[in-house]
């Protein structure tokens, strides 16, 4: 089978190319799917007479059964391969998407929106298990920052489009025209992609370690908390800074759309960047500890004092002051997942980022109701700004200090440790 050589990605073999395009085109229907309730949701909540708190519930149901089922699906790719848990999973949240335009009371939205939590959890321990085995160190940056570029789109192109396809058709229609349309990916996937990945892990299967092994790791405990402070800021940003830029500082809902939509494409831009740069560095020597540290802790410090800036300045410099932290944040993205891939290895790359991605994910809930918690409580959102400053800060240490190197772990050797007798101590001997 044609492989990817280690020095240039000029070499990808054709099938692989389009696998990667898929998974880059399947995160950007994920993240439309789930950002789709939010765009729509002034008119769900005319139309089905729903209250502000059940409305805050749907928006919340989501990472209900997203966050636990990372964990599920983590040992599902190792078990049965990663292509065939991403078709199953890409086929249920699409069906639960177009489903929800069906939906005529609130019950069944919240059910509807748990099953595209279950459905869409599939994502990155899977596409993490396929980058971790089709691509290696030097062109894993490049790999993920597409993928990652991909679900930057999501949120631009659902900000943009989605409103307007919404505003002219209505929420029921777009929602289940979009589900349907999208199951079309299914084609190319069974054509080009599955067959190739089920051969490629038929003939690479190595040591695959214990899940206790696994959860003994001090990396992964470093990365998921980098993944958690991560995620914090980008969650404070995708549920909040909208509203902030309207009522806070005045700007119109069309200004806002237009900042938030380039904010995300510059995060992307730069996450293609970013990717490509430390793939460059490490193919020509450089250390991968190094150069995935650098970026991380780098994107992560970058983006705490541009956070914290926007609160602290003009509505102008503001606005210059939240792109700067998505591009900052393009630092980060290629490079939480091409950590946990080399860390864990072929065999347990799904376990490893399913559990990564589900701690990480607790972001999710805390961020959207610790900001308006702290902006109700002080009148302004300038504490809510240096709290995702902060933990922006401590993300930077965890991914430079508590992550060991960034080098594959010697399952083979922590399973003979972890197993070895103790040593005698004088006086057991009977």
């Amino acid at each position: 089978m044609q492989t990817m050589d280690s020095g240039s990605a000029a070499r990808m073999p054709r099938w692989l190319a389009t696998t990667l395009g898929l998974l880059a085109l399947a995160v950007f229907i994920n993240y439309i799917d789930r950002g789709n309730l939010a765009t729509a949701a002034p008119l769900i909540k005319d139309e089905l007479h729903l209250s502000t708190t059940q409305l805050g519930f749907l928006l919340t149901a989501f990472f209900i059964t997203y966050m636990p089922m990372q964990v599920a699906v983590g040992w599902l790719t190792d078990r049965f391969g990663a292509a065939r848990v991403l078709l199953t999973g890409f086929v249920v949240w699409s069906l639960a998407m177009s489903l929800s335009g069906l939906a005529h009371d609130f019950i069944t939205l919240v059910w509807l929106r748990l099953a595209l939590g279950i459905g869409e959890s599939v994502f990155f321990p899977t596409s993490s298990a396929i980058v971790a085995r089709c691509f290696p160190e030097s062109s894993r940056g490049s790999a993920n920052a597409v993928i990652m570029a991909g679900m930057a789109c999501g949120p631009a192109f659902g900000v943009f489009a989605g409103g307007l396809l919404i505003a002219a058709f209505g929420w029921r229609a777009f929602f289940i025209a979009f589900g349907l349309v999208s199951l079309i990916w299914v084609l190319p996937w069974l054509a080009i992609a599955q067959q190739r990945l089920i051969e490629r892990r038929a003939a690479s299967i190595g040591v695959s370690p214990g899940t206790l092994a696994i959860l003994r790791e001090r990396s992964l405990w470093g990365a998921s908390l980098g993944h958690f402070c991560s995620n914090y800021a980008y969650y404070f940003v995708l549920s909040w800074i909208p509203y902030y830029l309207v009522h806070e500082r005045g700007w119109s809902l069309e200004q806002m759309a237009m900042i938030g939509g380039s904010a995300y494409l510059l995060m992307a831009l730069t996450t293609l960047i970013t990717g490509r740069i430390s793939d460059r560095l490490i193919a020509t020597g450089s250390s991968a500890t190094r150069v995935r540290k650098t970026c991380l802790g780098a994107g992560c410090a970058l983006s705490a004092i541009f956070v914290v800036g926007c609160a602290m300045t003009t509505a102008h410099t503001s606005v210059l002051l939240l792109l700067l932290t998505c591009a900052a944040f393009g630092l980060v993205t290629p490079n939480i997942y091409a950590v946990a891939q080399t860390l864990a290895g072929t065999e347990a790359a799904g376990r490893w980022v399913g559990i990564q991605n589900c701690l990480g994910n607790v972001a999710g809930l805390l961020a959207p109701v610790l900001t308006g918690i702290l902006a109700d409580r002080t009148g302004s959102f300038i504490f809510a700004f240096l709290v995702a400053g902060i933990v922006m800060l401590v993300g930077a240490v965890a991914w430079v200090l508590v992550v060991g190197p960034v080098a594959q772990i010697d399952w083979a050797r922590r399973d003979r440790a972890s197993t070895a007798p103790a040593p005698a101590i004088a006086g057991d001997r009977a």
